[in-house]
């Protein structure tokens, strides 16, 4: 299936069908002609789709790929350089084309590469993995981590198009299912309680993927709205950072080693709805429906940690707006809220 997110001058299609990635040079074709390609992806990835996706291109193209090691370090300021340096000995101009092959570190790096070189090369994102398919993909957040925090560094920059695989995840290690659940959950909570029923109906991912071709379109399609609705992220698309603001912190904490961000953000998730229990700004039991589908789908729910160890990491986060910090609540599984507030917030807790 196919939609198209309408930002005007800045409107791509989103493709999202079992095998298209054997129909590459067709739909690469809807955006570039008669130019240079680089792929970017990692050593991960790479090996099972890059060869793929070569073949299809380098009778049209001349096709060029940049592999990067895998993992959130590989995201970080420090590597732009040598990616910059690559493309210009490749001799890339703004009318050629980069394609991001992999999950969220290589979307989020190679569209921040895009928007910047040259003041702006045509990208287009083939994400591999379930939470770049579900969310990170879309949108035109792409960024760079600095030590302080993740995706300090970024733009706004869209796609030219969006090719979507749902086969790419069989390749997938189990670690990987978990950490897109995370995001997948995170659109059950924030807008549709239907997703969430779904969800827990399934139980578990093995039965969850009969479906998860309409899971991804349901994902997917909830953010397209979103994303037209609000693309600089200053009003309803915060509602998308829902267990992010505590997500980020825990990231930076542990120099992005021991939590993946679905993780991290599954634990943002029921930690910040339990405080807004607390607080009596969400439902009882609000908190234990979450909990209770997060560990039904193998991911974590609390550190241990002390929580004003992460408040520091807070004023670098990117929803401190207009002096205060924006953070997203439930107040019913399926419809959500941006609650204006500061880092006291969580400093009621003693641990996350």
């Amino acid at each position: 299936m196919e939609m198209i997110v309408d930002l005007g001058k800045d409107s791509y299609p989103i493709v999202i069908e079992k095998g298209v990635l054997d129909n590459c040079l067709e739909q690469i074709g809807r955006v570039a002609k008669n130019c240079k390609i680089v792929i970017i992806s990692d050593d991960n990835v790479y090996p099972h789709y890059g060869p793929r996706i070569e073949k299809q291109l380098q009778d049209h193209y001349q096709v060029n790929s940049i592999v990067l090691p895998h993992g959130e370090k590989t995201k970080s300021y420090d590597n732009l350089l040598p990616i910059y340096n690559q493309l210009l000995d490749l001799n890339v101009t703004r009318t050629d084309l980069i394609i991001a092959l992999g999950g969220g570190v290589i979307g989020d790096l190679t569209g921040f590469v895009a928007a910047s070189y040259l003041r702006g090369v045509k990208f287009v994102q083939i994400p591999t993995s379930l939470l770049a398919q579900v969310d990170s993909s879309v949108g035109g957040k792409v960024a760079v981590d600095l030590p302080k925090g993740k995706n300090l560094v970024g733009a706004f920059y869209q796609p030219s198009l969006v090719l979507i695989d749902p086969e790419t995840l069989d390749t997938l290690d189990d670690h990987f299912i978990k950490d897109g659940m995370g995001e997948v959950i995170k659109y059950g909570c924030i807008k549709d309680a239907t997703l969430f029923e779904m969800l827990e109906k399934a139980g578990n991912f093995a039965k969850l993927k009969e479906n998860i071709a309409k899971v991804i379109e349901i994902c997917v399609n909830i953010k397209r709205v979103v994303v037209e609705n609000d693309q600089y992220d200053f009003g309803e698309r915060i509602l998308l950072n829902f267990g992010h603001t505590l997500a980020h912190a825990l990231e930076a904490h542990y120099n992005f080693e021991t939590y993946s961000h679905g993780e991290a953000v599954a634990i943002g998730m029921y930690q910040i709805t339990r405080l807004g229990e607390k607080r009596g700004q969400c439902p009882k039991g609000t908190a234990q429906a979450i909990k209770d589908i997060l560990i039904s789908y193998g991911l974590p729910y609390q550190t241990g940690l002390k929580m004003d160890v992460l408040t520091p990491y807070l004023k670098f986060d990117k929803k401190n707006l207009d002096n205060g910090l924006k953070i997203v609540l439930i107040d019913e599984i399926g419809s959500s809220f941006v609650y204006k507030t500061d880092s006291e917030y969580f400093t009621e807790s003693e641990t996350c």
